[in-house]
């Protein structure tokens, strides 16, 4: 099913929207993975607004939001694209990156999710828009690690180098998916706190997704017998 017509640019399909969002994720990822240090990567954070941007218009949202949407968005990217030509850096800097890399992060599975909830029919779109929100919570996570890095006194693992974007993006998809391997242990109770929200929410999450799966399952199955069903009424 295609985007709502009427906001900006082309339209776009379900499935193809949302592959596209996928391989901005993919990138956003490699670039996160890539960061040795705790200050977050400009460019990643223009990668996310584009995302932002996809979701928006992927999902149909509103002229009206997409057009206030592109307006922040393109600020945001202006800014950022300054930032980074003139060498700007700092403390500050890194806080402001990365409080809007999780604010960019929230809205874009919310909006999936709110665009998905009401839809019937098991798809590609409804798997895809499955793994780019469950991905993209992983992603908004691992900036709620890094913030709380940036404004720690000591470090936030108890683990050399573990305060890295690489290492929090590591152990933000391993407490995720409940996978733990323990290399990497939040030292602080914050911390800790933050990781338990992660892994309730990584299995609600999965459990919604699956129940949204069986639904659209047992729609496909029921919608062949509707006509038979009439039929043999009196």
């Amino acid at each position: 099913m295609s985007a709502r017509s009427g906001g900006i640019g082309a339209d776009i399909s379900g499935s193809a929207g949302y592959a596209i969002i996928l391989v901005l994720i993919v990138a956003s990822y490699a670039l996160c993975a890539a960061q040795q240090g705790s200050d977050p990567s400009p460019i990643a954070f223009l990668v996310m607004l584009v995302t932002v941007a996809v979701v928006f218009r992927v999902t149909g949202a509103r002229p009206l939001v997409q057009h206030v949407a592109w307006v922040v968005l393109s600020v945001a990217a202006a800014a950022t694209v300054v930032t980074t030509l003139v060498g700007a850096s700092g403390h500050v800097l890194d806080v402001l990156f990365s409080v809007a890399s999780m604010a960019a992060l929230l809205v874009a599975p919310a909006t999936i999710i709110g665009h998905q909830v009401t839809r019937r029919g098991l798809n590609l779109e409804a798997l895809l828009a499955a793994i780019t929100a469950y991905v993209l919570v992983g992603l908004f996570f691992t900036f709620a690690f890094n913030l709380l890095s940036l404004l720690t006194a000591g470090e936030a693992f108890d683990a050399p180098g573990s305060d890295s974007l690489s290492a929090q993006l590591f152990f933000s998809f391993t407490t995720l998916t409940t996978t733990g391997y323990g290399n990497i242990v939040p030292a602080s109770a914050t911390a800790q706190a933050v990781a338990v929200t992660e892994a309730i929410t990584g299995q609600l999450f999965l459990i919604t997704a699956v129940a949204r799966i069986m639904r659209g399952a047992s729609g496909l199955s029921a919608t062949p017998d509707a006509p038979s069903t009439r039929r043999e009424q009196p």
